[in-house]
């Protein structure tokens, strides 16, 4: 089972700010009264666990009123302005690694309500060439990350393990041969970037036209990439954001994380 971390922070969010509302309107001010009825009879100056006391805050509103604010940040920041993610697959090597943790960049093509993913403010569309993060359309509890290959309208073909877009080929360079794969630098209409290539392993071949509001997307591992190639194409409405950093890289539960290898994503 898929755990739904955007779903459990809203519930959260809105259980802590419902318990926060309704303690501030029909609570508190009771407690307050009480608190300066003590002060104002008390000969001398009460101390602090004494006006706590007097108080007497319930422990639901002492965790509303210390959560909320915490979880409405963290909800905010993640729902719009950028989010973490760990990469659990080698479909986009040499780009990203098993282990390495992203930052994701949720405003760039719009912002989008939390859970939902509806477009509320359009800020900007994918471009080709971008490293994008999308619910898998098979199962959109999973998220998935790929290069974007295709734009609407484009018409898109793979052969000989060669991308084409709208009739022209993208241009590769090799660069190395580490067994099994070939390094290679791919010019993907002015976005260079590398990509590996098995030349023993066959693969889908084909051509593909990118229907409108849906994107064509692979992985930079080329022959080891579940992608648009076996599936389909990714609607508008799955996009999540566009990766731009990784922050750190941390391989399994029994090593040390390491930061040096922040870098931005190309």
């Amino acid at each position: 089972m898929n755990f739904d971390f955007a779903l459990v922070l809203v519930v959260l969010t809105l259980v802590a700010g419902i318990g926060w509302f309704i303690d501030k309107v029909w609570f508190a001010q009771d407690r307050q009264d009480r608190v300066d009825a003590a002060v104002a009879a008390a000969p001398e100056a009460l101390t602090e666990e004494q006006q706590v006391a007097i108080e007497n805050l319930p422990v639901w509103a002492d965790l509303s009123r210390s959560m909320f604010p915490v979880l409405a940040f963290v909800l905010v920041l993640r729902s719009f302005i950028v989010e973490p993610f760990q990469i659990p697959s080698g479909s986009m090597i040499p780009t990203l690694k098993i282990g390495d943790f992203i930052l994701v960049n949720k405003f760039s093509y719009g912002l989008r309500l939390p859970v939902i993913n509806t477009k509320i403010v359009p800020l900007g569309e994918p471009q080709r060439g971008d490293v994008v993060v999308f619910k898998y359309p098979n199962d959109p509890s999973i998220n998935y990350i790929k290069r974007l290959v295709g734009l609407p309208g484009d018409v898109i073909a793979y052969r000989n393990k060669t991308v084409y877009v709208n009739g022209m080929i993208q241009q590769q360079e090799f660069i190395a041969n580490l067994p099994p794969d070939n390094l290679v630098s791919e010019n993907l209409t002015g976005i260079e970037h590398q990509i590996y290539i098995t030349p023993t392993r066959g693969g889908v071949e084909g051509e593909w036209t990118v229907p409108a509001g849906k994107y064509f997307v692979m992985g930079d591992n080329r022959d080891n990439s579940n992608d648009s190639r076996y599936w389909g194409f990714v609607p508008d409405s799955l996009m999540v954001g566009k990766a731009f950093a990784v922050w750190m890289h941390w391989t399994d539960f029994f090593s040390l994380p390491d930061v040096t290898a922040a870098r931005l994503i190309k």
